[in-house]
């Protein structure tokens, strides 16, 4: 009984009724910094410690290996049988290993199966599509792997895909997964999709081997579980046995992950599932101040498919969000930039710092100003703007265009896009080359006169020159920003991301028109090749501390003194793109995001829109988002005269199209405008 009471002490009134009511199917409603990972360590502890069940009779799932090593960690400092671990504690993927291993040949594999990884998937996708007469270039490896991927999240085997007739494309793909699936058998191997599938599978054509599993696993444990894809919920209720001893933990409202598969109605509807299910609501934040949390309270609190709580703290109520107005992003980026060099720098190391996206191209007008004052940064969960491979690209025909001698700029735009040329050719062409003493361009040029390359290959490398000749004629009487435009539309470049369907071509795409913004700031070629060269080989490496820039979505999970929420604008936040997609169910996983964004603060919070951004290379009026005006103007400091009233000009329910100039010359607008300008 003493070590029980030990393990409960740090517990408060609403941890310990979720830990102690172990019989039956609970649901554990945690927000935000409310402590569920304590309470899931703590109820699997005790289970263990009050001898209810052997620690191999309990099945605990996580999301990540690095959250089922920590959880193993604690529960190990708990526990009375320190020599025990809990052997099935892992992720969805680690445990259906461990049926597969044991039950291969019921699924029709051998035991020593082996796992392909994403690569080993592309290079079977592309050897399919080559012979079947299917032109990678039009739809790419990365595409076809996200829809079987897709169909695997929700159960279905070839045989059983269901597509529409008038779908070609559809049809095309499934051609392909049948095609796909057989030969990984055949190959006595199965992807990250089949460990779950299989599994259910498993269990659903051999009853007797699920009762095994049943039978063992006297209690269920599920972290993060708003995070569940369809398949995962299944495999899940399969081996709940009839005493339903299920606990699932996780957020609602932090459900923001459907682009992966994730269904919030998992969560919602788990009470439906399991009658008798009890719901603890874990309210006490232990992470942030009163006003951050009565702030995202109220935010969160407009959306209506939730369990419903409000986060609380015992805490200081803390500094009032700041809600501040730019003219556009780049002083944006200067304003957020000074109140970090000359205000929080004195409360806080720069690694508790963080400034959060909606789009990871965003980060541009940070990464540009920090380098200029010369502040340490560093991008969580991304790459570094011009350290990105289509920007590289673009700067490549930039540089080539510039002069002639950039060798390296022309092998690379070379292969971008493909041309038939191999590294056989390029190591050729630098033979040459070095022989002669002449650059890579002038190499080219010389063989094709001589006749020393293959019919397609001198066909190819002739079009790239003449290409490159009339660029150089074309940056004489062209701006620079206007010359890349033309070099991505020629080159084949634009036609190239939008044609190949790719999930990732989209962000490129963004990435290029962020470029071409940025350039604009530049008087001529140039001096914007310098900058890059500068900014790509300044030493990013301070020692010391750096600001975090990520996106909301990378920073789940994760928390900060102080958190910078940029660019709430309508159309970027909440996402147009989401929105036009997805309507309402999108709205509010928006509204989850900013939820998530405003939460990872844990002393100051700070908000902020600006009155123009550059849209696909064009300047455009913005409007605050409508989040803004869910925030009680109790919570919020407003800087630059900024009225709660901006917002309530607009009509949000109006069906409005934020991609059209007239929209934001509406006759609100503009009074909105005059509010805002000083």
């Amino acid at each position: 009984m003493n070590s029980t009471n030990k393990l409960l002490d740090n517990l408060n009134k609403e941890q310990k009724e979720a830990v102690l009511n172990t019989e039956g199917p609970s649901l554990v409603a945690a927000g935000a910094g409310s402590g569920k990972t304590r309470v899931l360590t703590t109820r699997l502890a005790y289970i263990i410690n009050e001898k209810k069940a052997w620690p191999n009779q309990i099945l605990c799932v996580t999301f990540t290996n690095k959250a089922a090593k920590e959880m193993q960690d604690r529960v190990l400092k708990f526990i009375n049988q320190k020599s025990s671990s809990v052997s099935w504690l892992g992720t969805f993927h680690s445990i259906s290993v461990k049926f597969l291993r044991r039950h291969a040949e019921a699924i029709g594999l051998k035991s020593n199966f082996t796992i392909l990884d994403t690569d080993d998937q592309k290079k079977l996708i592309k050897k399919i599509c080559k012979a079947e007469n299917i032109d990678a270039k039009k739809i790419s490896p990365s595409f076809i792997i996200a829809f079987i991927d897709k169909w695997k999240n929700k159960g279905f085997l070839p045989a059983e895909v269901k597509i529409k007739k008038t779908d070609n494309l559809e049809k095309l793909i499934l051609s392909v997964y049948k095609i796909y699936q057989n030969k990984i058998k055949d190959l006595n191997a199965c992807d990250f999709g089949d460990l779950i599938l299989y599994c259910v599978k498993l269990f659903e054509d051999h009853k007797d081997i699920r009762e095994i599993y049943r039978k063992n696993f006297k209690y269920i444990l599920v972290d993060e579980y708003q995070d569940t894809n369809f398949i995962q919920n299944k495999w899940l209720n399969l081996l709940v046995n009839d005493k339903e001893n299920i606990c699932c933990v996780g957020d609602d409202d932090q459900s923001i992950y459907s682009w992966r598969g994730a269904e919030i109605k998992n969560f919602l509807n788990f009470d439906k599932i399991y009658k008798n299910c009890k719901i603890f609501k874990l309210q006490q934040n232990y992470r942030s101040t009163k006003n951050i949390l009565e702030t995202a309270s109220a935010l969160i609190a407009h959306n209506s498919d939730r369990v419903g709580k409000k986060l609380w703290s015992s805490g200081q109520q803390g500094e009032l969000i700041k809600l501040n107005c730019y003219q556009n992003g780049k002083e944006e980026a200067e304003g957020i930039s000074d109140i970090i060099e000359h205000k929080l720098k004195k409360k806080y190391s720069l690694n508790n710092i963080s400034i959060l996206v909606r789009a990871i191209y965003q980060t541009r007008e940070f990464e540009e100003r920090f380098l200029k004052i010369g502040i340490g940064y560093r991008i969580l969960g991304g790459i570094k703007f011009y350290e990105r491979a289509e920007v590289k690209d673009a700067v490549s025909y930039l540089r080539i265009i510039n002069q002639k001698f950039d060798d390296l700029a022309l092998e690379r735009i070379i292969g971008v896009p493909r041309r038939g040329i191999g590294e056989s050719t390029i190591n050729q062409l630098y033979s040459f080359g070095n022989k002669n003493k002449i650059c890579l361009e002038d190499s080219i040029l010389k063989m094709i006169e001589s006749n020393k390359l293959k019919p397609k290959i001198k066909t190819s490398l002739s079009q790239l020159l003449n290409m490159i000749n009339k660029w150089r004629k074309d940056s004489k009487t062209n701006k620079h920003y206007d010359l890349l435009k033309i070099v991505l539309d020629e080159s084949g470049y634009s036609k190239m991301l939008k044609d190949k369907k790719d999930l990732e071509n989209e962000n490129r795409l963004e990435n290029l028109k962020e470029l071409l913004r940025a350039m604009q700031d530049y008087d001529n070629l140039q001096s914007f090749l310098e900058h890059v060269a500068l900014a790509t080989s300044a030493d990013q490496e301070w020692e010391g501390e750096k600001v975090n820039l990520m996106t909301i979505h990378a920073a789940k999970g994760l928390e900060f003194d102080s958190v910078f929420l940029p660019g709430w604008e309508e159309g970027l936040f909440p996402h147009q793109k989401s929105l036009e997609e997805n309507g309402d169910f999108a709205l509010e996983e928006e509204r989850r995001l900013a939820y998530v964004g405003i939460t990872r603060a844990k002393k100051e919070s700070f908000i902020s829109f600006v009155m123009r951004r550059a849209y696909h290379g064009d300047w455009m009026d913005a409007l605050p988002s409508r989040f803004i005006n869910e925030i009680p103007e109790e919570s919020v400091e407003k800087n630059q005269k900024i009225e709660k009233d901006i917002v309530e000009d607009f009509d949000f329910n109006q069906d409005q199209s934020f991609d059209s100039n007239e929209e934001y010359r509406s006759p609100g607008w503009a009074r909105l405008k005059k509010k805002l300008i000083k």
